[in-house]
């Protein structure tokens, strides 16, 4: 109790000063630490002055001796600025449209596989650190009831799948008296392979070339979220305060994401039962398959034609975006997510070039927690297929990701909204000043660099 205790008293300390990732990076949006950082630490301390180890709210609880803390984002070592870089040719931005012109048969990189550690990791993170749902779900949305009369096979053995996966995860009863959640974990991250329309590389140093790292996920009522992951030496945030989604990369800097809000992909991977039984409720039932030999039905999720359009912006656009979920019939818990998205670009009358990017998500190692199952481990394959009207344009990428859960919590007591205000400059942008009496400055290059920045977004979601 008393490890508990100086827990939520170190939290209700840190959030009532005020500190909210906005106003943290209001200075320095590039260099400055989290609160969420801050807060681990102060967690950390408050549990050593008891001379016990951090709280154990999950069963699978081991001593976490790292957190996340202030990480060098300084000059590149190749000579880009990463901190406040402002260059429209930056970060991953500047891959994606190199990838868009260049001669396929020199992609495969001199040191044998893809690129260097610096690329690799910023398609890592752009591509596997904050990837979004296909579409906008509230958690406070009661679920469909199970009805039979007048209504389809495929969306009544839906619904039948979801009260089975609700009953399973523990319950809607105990889901519904969540307000709040914390995760907090372990990553690493690898590009293992590189294909293009003449050779297939693998890469020969694939252990020497894993990313380690670590994350924490903060959640709360209604469609807010936090997350901040610290890989390899670069820190990525990402938050929704329930009306704006963005995301701030050492590289890119802060931008939006374009259409609804829309929940985190890495919540739907066994950390909010809630959220992926709503993600799912107008679902399809597709059929069985045998998922590492367990049989599972299948559940079928199409982004709508108005949602595609909001998400797109010239010279992107969204063709389709499609999540199936796999539910284990013996349990009856998710154990499987894939979903695949189609983006098209075509940019000053060139040629049009399509980036296909499929995920598939194994969840693992179910644990109660306060009553909850969550999925304590778990490992994602993704596929970046770039392809357009000649087959030697295509390239393929292919990336995969581990991840295990030390630590989660319910109803953290003190957290509040203002932990999830987004940064000063998108908020500038969102409500401009104009609209509370005051002038705008426009800034044409800061147009132009988000303009592209919302592209490279598209590609990597």
């Amino acid at each position: 109790m008393e490890k508990r205790q100086g827990f939520f008293t170190a939290l209700k300390e840190e959030v009532v000063r005020g500190l909210s990732p906005s106003r943290s990076r209001a200075s320095s949006p590039g260099r400055s630490a989290s609160p969420m950082a801050r807060l681990l630490r102060r967690k950390k301390a408050a549990s050593g002055n008891h001379g016990e180890p951090p709280i154990s709210r999950s069963s699978s609880l081991r001593v976490v001796g790292e957190t996340l803390t202030p990480l060098m984002e300084g000059p590149d070592p190749d000579g880009g600025e990463i901190g406040g870089s402002k260059r429209v040719g930056s970060g991953l931005g500047q891959w994606v449209r190199g990838q868009l012109t260049r001669n396929p048969s020199l992609a495969v990189y001199d040191n044998g596989y893809g690129g260097n550690r610096t690329s690799d990791l910023r398609l890592l993170l752009g591509v596997l650190g904050a990837p979004l749902a296909p579409a906008h779900v509230s958690s406070t949305d009661p679920l469909p009831h199970l009805s039979i009369k007048d209504t389809p096979i495929e969306n009544s053995s839906a619904q039948y799948i979801l009260q089975q996966y609700t009953a399973a995860s523990g319950g809607q009863k105990v889901q519904n008296s969540i307000k709040n959640a914390y995760a907090m974990g372990k990553l690493k991250m690898v590009a293992s392979e590189f294909e293009t329309a003449t050779r297939v590389v693998k890469n020969r140093n694939a252990d020497r070339a894993v990313e380690s790292g670590s994350f924490v996920l903060w959640q709360k009522n209604p469609n807010m979220w936090y997350v901040e992951l610290a890989v390899g030496g670069s820190k990525v945030h990402a938050g929704c305060n329930g009306k704006l989604v963005w995301r701030h990369t050492p590289w890119l800097g802060p931008h939006t994401a374009k259409g609804p809000v829309r929940p985190l992909r890495r919540s739907l991977q066994g950390l909010d039962p809630r959220t992926t039984a709503s993600m799912f409720a107008d679902a399809i039932c597709i059929g069985e398959k045998k998922i590492n030999g367990e049989d599972c039905f299948i559940l079928k999720l199409s982004a709508d034609n108005k949602t595609l359009k909001s998400r797109s912006e010239p010279p992107a656009e969204i063709i389709r975006h499609v999540l199936f979920g796999h539910f284990s019939q013996k349990t009856g818990l998710l154990v499987h997510m894939e979903d695949s998205h189609l983006t098209r670009i075509q940019s000053n009358g060139g040629d049009v070039v399509y980036w296909e990017t499929t995920t598939n998500s194994f969840l693992h190692d179910y644990k109660p927690v306060e009553g909850v199952m969550i999925a304590h481990s778990g490992r994602s394959i993704v596929t970046l297929f770039r392809f357009g009207e000649t087959a030697m344009s295509h390239t393929r990428t292919r990336m995969e990701e581990s991840w295990s859960i030390d630590e989660v919590a319910f109803n953290v007591p003190g957290l509040s909204v203002e932990c999830f205000i987004p940064p000063c400059d998108l908020e500038d942008c969102e409500f401009p000043r104009e609209e509370k009496g005051k002038s705008v400055i426009s800034v044409p290059g800061r147009r132009a660099r988000v303009a592209v920045d919302n592209v490279v977004w598209k590609v990597e979601i």
